[in-house]
């Protein structure tokens, strides 16, 4: 992997990290249950394209 890519890769990981709070942060303070449902589907997402970026390395 080129240094490019590896900086790419440790890019698109913090993007993931970043996402993936903010879809917590925001399941946990919403009080209508459709779109809490919602954003921990977000969360979920996030997480397995973070473990599949990670997977690159």
């Amino acid at each position: 992997m080129t240094s490019k890519e590896l900086l790419y890769v440790e890019d698109a990981l913090g993007h993931e990290c970043f996402m993936k709070s903010c879809s917590q942060k925001a399941s946990s303070k919403l009080t209508d249950t459709t779109l809490s449902f919602y954003m921990k589907e977000l969360e979920q997402k996030h997480t397995e394209l973070f473990n599949k970026f990670l997977n690159l390395l």
